[in-house]
């Protein structure tokens, strides 16, 4: 009996190890093993992003969104990694991994293609000056403070790989401070019942402008870090390319699914898999050219049909887009994040100087281009604490500059410190400068009207 119970609970505790083949000395995964790894990984991912995203909520006033990208850093080895390295390692393997980004990628872009399909193209036409003003500030400013402070950076060891080119560093630190959480920043203009504002939409489509130069400057890095010029003519001429063959065809060439559900009443299955089959050629083109499958996803979005379509199509997928897909986005990219690289009073001197530039060169440059382009000064503001976030996009980014070689693990934990600072701080700044006074006077619903569950 005793022995019976013995081999039991050795089954059991090696129900998380690696069942196939030996390869290079070591077991492999078998297809089984990842299967047990995933669904045990949703759960976990599921249950701390309800759990952190309601306690972001009642104590911090903060949407559901921010709480689950701070329990995707949670998750990582920031602190359940610190606490209990054992069975943080046993719970998300390197080894598996690939199939969480898969399907992060997936439900990121997915929520971004709901989003374009909310967003109100006559506010961006009335607002295009203003959108265009802040975009081209959100670009520039960035990389005027890039080119004061990347010379210092430089000095540093340890932040930046050796032997990289001031132009390079330059270029890299500009595109991460010139970036604005695209994904985080629709998540928390539909949170904060901005979706069908001017505003809203000013600042949506300035983020994704602002989002797409910061990719074609990190193609420029790349090509010119090793990846070849054909990495940034690809990204560059491939995506600019497809956006104008979208936004010229991209609604005519849709227009019949929009009058088949018109004319049914409702979303049938063929019109439903048709069209996610749109949205995965799409993210499959921006992804393949260099960009990222987002921006696919959400230029689809923009160019399909309004009214009952949208309507069918946000009821039938966003439930679960929201809920059970985007966690995977965020516990991914918290799984590559390292707070405790920032060990002393010196890199955290510089981690707080990287701050302070970021939020002096994001919110306020936007807020002066709002301004000059006649924006009142509330809205300007407003949309300067959006504009500031940086969130997840930023962690990608970064991630990649780790994984090329372009920043060291040091610099990388300083700019993840800088998207979680800038995030947080969007929505209570928001609420300050604009959203509590607009609640005020009935310009907005209340944050419980706007916001989900």
């Amino acid at each position: 009996m005793t022995e019976l119970y013995g081999e039991l609970v050795r089954t059991i505790g090696g129900v998380m190890g690696a069942h196939g083949p030996a390869v290079n000395a070591a077991k492999s995964y078998a297809p089984g093993d990842y299967s047990i790894h995933f669904f045990l990984q949703i759960a976990v991912i599921l249950l701390a992003c309800r759990v952190v995203g309601w306690l972001a909520k009642r104590l911090l006033g903060q949407p559901q969104v921010v709480g689950e990208m701070i329990a995707g850093v949670v998750l990582g080895p920031s602190l359940l990694g610190l606490l209990f390295p054992d069975f943080q390692l046993a719970l998300f393997p390197k080894e598996t991994r690939n199939i969480l980004y898969v399907g992060a990628q997936f439900g990121v872009g997915l929520y971004m293609f709901l989003v374009g399909t909310t967003l109100r193209l006559d506010h961006f036409q009335s607002k295009a000056k203003s959108a265009f003003g802040v975009s081209a500030a959100g670009i520039g400013a960035p990389f005027v403070f890039a080119i004061l402070i990347t010379p210092f950076l430089l000095q540093v060891p340890g932040l930046f790989a050796p032997g990289i080119s001031q132009s390079n560093a330059t270029l890299f630190m500009g595109a991460c401070i010139a970036l604005t959480a695209f994904p985080m920043l629709a998540r928390i203009i539909n949170e904060r019942g901005l979706a069908n504002t001017s505003l809203g939409t000013l600042s949506l489509t300035a983020g994704a402008f602002d989002d797409a130069a910061s990719w074609c400057v990190l193609a420029v890095v790349l090509a010119t870090f090793g990846g070849g010029p054909g990495v940034a003519i690809l990204a560059i001429g491939g995506g600019l390319a497809y956006a104008a063959f979208m936004l010229i065809f991209g609604a005519r060439l849709l227009a019949p699914l929009g009058r088949a559900v018109e004319a049914r009443g409702e979303i049938s299955h063929t019109v439903l898999a048709v069209t996610l089959m749109l949205y995965a050629m799409s993210a499959f083109v921006m992804d393949a050219v260099g960009i990222h499958a987002v921006f696919g996803g959400f230029l689809l979005g923009v160019c399909m049909p309004r009214g009952l379509f949208a309507d069918e199509l946000k009821r039938k997928l966003e439930p679960m887009t929201v809920v059970f897909l985007l966690p995977m986005f965020f516990t991914y990219s918290g799984l590559n994040t390292r707070l405790d690289m920032v060990n002393s009073l010196t890199l955290l001197a510089i981690a707080l100087g990287i701050l302070i530039v970021s939020v002096a060169a994001k919110f306020g440059a936007c807020w002066a281009a709002a301004r000059l382009a006649g924006e009142d000064n509330r809205t300007a503001l407003g949309i300067g604490a959006l504009m500031n976030a940086r969130g997840l996009m930023e962690l990608i980014i970064i991630n990649i500059g780790l994984q090329k070689g372009i920043i060291g693990p040091t610099l990388f934990s300083m700019m993840v410190l800088m998207a979680i600072v800038t995030t947080v701080m969007a929505g209570p700044l928001f609420e300050l400068v604009y959203g509590r006074k607009a609640r005020a006077t009935g310009e907005l619903g209340s944050l419980k009207d706007a916001a989900p569950a």
